[in-house]
């Protein structure tokens, strides 16, 4: 029975959850965004001392790797990494876009989606102007495609939609709602990367000790941080 604690921070949502064999014990989040730096160290002592309190042993820490916010993923790894450091317990690493997916795994089975054939799952952070940081999984979550910065016009995704459903969803599909007009793309809004969508995963990795280097782990970027200045 492992007690694994997942931070996520990828995007503008802030969560952490706690979980127990998979069963989610607490979770909290804050979709206010630009509060990381306040909110996950609350967050995450809220967890630990759940943990404490119910004489839980901490077995590994679950951590967003990104793509992402350049920001927040530092603000949650280094977090993470400390812990880690702490409690001597591995690091779980877990690729954004997979969490994505993982949090929108039963797309087609909701009223948004009018998919008559199994789809493809497109997660999308938003990368600013017509950029999106996407992959392309199966119903299994099975990587099809792995992740890129994708510039976005009319033809984005063709060779995909051409030969079947593809689901859109996460903070950068907006826009892609805007230029792509296949009747195979279909687009479900309001879904974001969540410490709860990680459990699933973070409990396969920890199963299979599939774990990151703590003294080395960095988070993807995909791209170099730019910095810009407000108008």
């Amino acid at each position: 029975m492992a007690t694994l604690l997942a931070i996520e921070t990828s995007t503008t949502v802030c969560s952490a959850a706690l979980a127990v064999d998979g069963k989610v014990l607490l979770a909290r989040e804050d979709h206010t965004g630009a509060s990381h730096a306040a909110l996950l160290g609350v967050f995450v002592a809220e967890g630990v001392d759940y943990a404490r309190a119910h004489n839980l042993k901490m077995d590994a820490i679950a951590v967003s790797a990104g793509p992402g916010s350049y920001t927040g993923l530092r603000i949650g790894v280094s977090l993470a990494k400390g812990l880690c450091y702490g409690l001597d317990i591995p690091l779980i690493a877990l690729p954004t876009l997979k969490i994505l997916a993982s949090n929108c795994h039963c797309a087609c089975n909701d009223s948004a989606c009018t998919c008559n054939a199994t789809p493809l799952l497109c997660p999308m952070i938003d990368a600013r102007r017509m950029e999106v940081y996407a992959a392309i999984y199966d119903e299994n979550l099975q990587e099809i495609r792995p992740v890129q910065a994708d510039i976005i016009d009319e033809n984005s995704y063709r060779d995909y939609l051409d030969k079947q459903p593809v689901v859109f969803f996460g903070n950068g599909s907006d826009k892609c709602q805007k230029v792509i007009s296949s009747p195979n793309a279909h687009f479900v809004p309001n879904i974001y990367p969540t410490a709860q969508a990680m459990i699933p995963l973070a409990e396969s990795a920890f199963a299979n000790k599939n774990f990151a280097d703590v003294a080395y782990f960095e988070p993807f970027y995909l791209k170099e941080f730019q910095a810009i200045v407000k108008k």
